[in-house]
């Protein structure tokens, strides 16, 4: 059973950085992926980026791509997603996800998921 925890959401104003980090508890072996979505309020959870284990590939949505970058530390089975140039309508909670395979946008392609960190832009 793998458990994942998030952390470093926070309220910051447009312009702005944030990082956040993911801790996976268990084994987290070189075939799975981890990704990132985000559930704005009263929209559905969408993909925002993902990184294979083993070889570091990554992936993010178009939304995102030049601001946002995701990396791994294999080491300490944490993901972390650093999130530059913030805009309002970043505003949403942010899950981290697991999956027991390759890199997919799929939501329902995930296996775990954390419980989720708000991040508020302000304009």
């Amino acid at each position: 059973q793998v458990q994942l925890v998030e952390s470093g959401g926070g309220l910051v104003q447009a312009g702005g950085s944030l990082r956040l980090s993911c801790a996976a508890s268990g084994r987290i072996f070189s075939t799975y992926s981890m990704g990132w979505f985000r559930q704005a309020p009263g929209k559905e959870r969408e993909f925002v980026s993902a990184i294979s284990w083993s070889d570091g590939g990554t992936f993010s949505a178009n939304s995102v791509k030049g601001r946002f970058t995701i990396s791994r530390d294999n080491a300490k089975n944490t993901v972390s997603l650093q999130m530059n140039s913030l805009k309002p309508e970043d505003t949403a909670v942010y899950y981290c996800a697991l999956r027991r395979g390759i890199v997919t946008t799929t939501l329902s392609g995930y296996d775990y998921w954390g419980q989720g960190t708000q991040v508020t832009v302000s304009s």
